[in-house]
């Protein structure tokens, strides 16, 4: 018999977080202050983060230790399991290995809370009542909202509004674990009005979200901002992904010549490449893939440049690879990977050579995800069947090449709250959204001008 799975046991989660800041050949450039445009200190953050965690973003220690309070609520779900997609393969007729790291079993069904409690966690320690945050698909609404339950904080979620719509499920689900969830822009805040004044009609994006929720966080001495991608921290606590697959390919005797994950903010594409990027950066030859919807290009077509990370100039500018701070995507069923920029971490990275991006339309994604459901049984989410798009054609590619090669891809959630999507799809009511290249032109001319 095939193996087709491999589990790790609970004591092999790992202790530690593993911090690429360490070892990347280029260290990315400082957070500036939105207002004076000098670089971003400690106390500048200290109003919506608690220091626990402002430590982590600056730190260049390789690796952090995971708190043992932590560790217990991971046991949930971790380690998740590595699955060997044999029938895929199959389908395929690919001489190629697939393999996929499946985060699905996580209780709010993605990866997004291998960061959740963490944050939760050091916020209860800095004894913050509330957390504001934003979501586009619901993923992360979802998982800090769970976390906001396990240790005893209110969590408010500003849910981009395209989303609010299309996947209240999502919404239910937050609702359930207790947050408080409202459609962005709302009326709540001075930013999300200001966005209503000029559109009332406007379907909402992340960096507008993130807008109302860290105008909030930053006018209640009791809130917190947390954030589910992009930042340092963030793509730390998501490295347990990549530490265990490292892990589990020692058991399977193998070792991946392609990893590939989606990337919207860069959590998931971070936490399964950061481990192996540190073998890259030390001479092992691999390929590491980031995979966008070609609605939100930010890696293909984006600049690097310094940026806000959200619409009304609230937050730090961060050097990224970006499409405009005010830049709206079309209402993609990815919700997701719908946001204007990029980690840092991975747009230096790209920006260096050592990841590769690529962007699919969300008809042929959709196309992948059915072949992906109908031979492996799993639903995907919309934003980690890019990732799948992307390691079949690869493996397709090595059938064409008559080449053996070992593939393996972030599975960073299922789809089953987002069967709407599925159902557009099959009634033939998804259209590919083209590049909408004169308004992330115009979103570009109004990038912050750095001396």
């Amino acid at each position: 018999m095939k193996r087709t799975k491999i589990i790790l046991e609970e004591n092999d989660i790992p202790r530690q977080w593993y911090n690429i800041m360490a070892d990347m050949p280029t260290l990315p450039k400082p957070p500036l202050h939105p207002a004076t445009h000098k670089p971003v200190g400690p106390d500048d953050l200290a109003a919506i983060f608690p220091m626990a965690l402002i430590e982590q973003e600056v730190s260049q220690e390789r690796w952090i230790t995971i708190p043992k309070e932590v560790l217990d609520v991971y046991t949930l779900w971790r380690p998740s399991p590595l699955y060997r997609a044999h029938r895929l393969e199959k389908a395929l007729g690919t001489p190629a290995k697939i393999y996929y790291k499946y985060e699905g079993v996580s209780p709010s069904g993605s990866h997004k809370t291998n960061t959740s409690i963490p944050q939760a966690f050091y916020n209860k320690q800095a004894g913050i009542r509330r957390i504001a945050t934003e979501t586009g698909a619901g993923q992360w609404g979802a998982a800090i909202s769970l976390a906001g339950v396990f240790f005893g904080i209110e969590v408010t979620v500003y849910m981009v509004r395209v989303s609010y719509n299309q996947k209240p499920y999502r919404r239910i689900s937050m609702e359930t674990w207790g947050a408080s969830v409202h459609p962005s822009p709302s009326n709540l805040t001075n930013s999300g009005r200001a966005i209503l004044d000029k559109d009332p009609d406007s379907p909402g994006s992340l960096g507008i979200a993130i807008s109302e929720a860290v105008e909030d966080a930053a006018t209640h001495k009791d809130t917190n901002y947390a954030l589910g991608s992009v930042l340092n921290h963030v793509l730390l606590h998501q490295t347990v992904i990549g530490l265990e697959l490292k892990k589990q390919f020692e058991i399977a005797g193998d070792y991946p010549d392609i990893v590939i994950a989606c990337c919207g903010g860069g959590s998931n594409l971070g936490g399964v490449s950061f481990p192996f990027l540190y073998d890259k950066i030390h001479g092992k030859q691999l390929r590491v893939i980031a995979v966008e919807p070609e609605s939100c290009p930010t890696l293909t077509k984006g600049e690097f440049r310094y940026d806000f990370g959200d619409t009304a100039g609230l937050t730090p500018l961060l050097m990224m690879y970006t499409l405009g701070h005010d830049f709206v995507p079309p209402g993609i069923h990815a919700g997701g990977l719908r946001y204007h920029a990029d980690s840092s971490l991975v747009s230096q990275l790209t920006h260096d050579g050592l990841i590769e991006a690529r962007a699919y339309h969300q008809t042929e994604v959709f196309t992948a995800a059915l072949l992906f459901a109908k031979s492996e049984g799993i639903i995907p989410a919309p934003e980690s069947s890019h990732a799948i798009k992307c390691a079949i054609d690869e493996a397709l590619l090595a059938k064409e090449e008559g080449k053996e090669r070992t593939i393996v891809f972030n599975l960073s959630g299922h789809g089953y709250l987002d069967l709407t999507a599925y159902s557009d799809f099959i009634d033939g009511k998804i259209i590919d959204c083209a590049y909408p290249a004169d308004k992330i032109k115009d979103a570009l001319l109004r990038l912050p001008t750095i001396g």
